[in-house]
């Protein structure tokens, strides 16, 4: 599974807006994310689909993204790791 390149972060341009609306995380290179000095976020294309690779505790998640339904999963982890 390779990381997500410039096309498919493009499809995923509204998730990622949501993303980067979070003043806690710092995108260091397009759609990887991290939280203060550590890792927390990056996205992944495969035949299978589009997943985000996501750190809310000391676990990663790997979370489908590639429809609009399957990113309502993500936005839930995404908020609860600031809760």
């Amino acid at each position: 599974m390779k990381h997500a390149g410039p096309e498919t972060l493009e499809r995923l341009a509204p998730l990622l807006a949501a993303v980067r609306a979070r003043s806690e995380l710092v995108e260091r290179r397009p759609g990887v994310f991290y939280r203060k000095s550590r890792a927390f976020l990056h996205f992944h294309e495969d035949p299978e689909g589009l997943f985000a690779d996501i750190r809310p505790g000391d676990e990663w998640l790997r979370v489908n993204v590639t429809e609009t339904a399957h990113r309502a999963e993500f936005e839930e982890i995404l908020a609860r790791a600031f809760d």
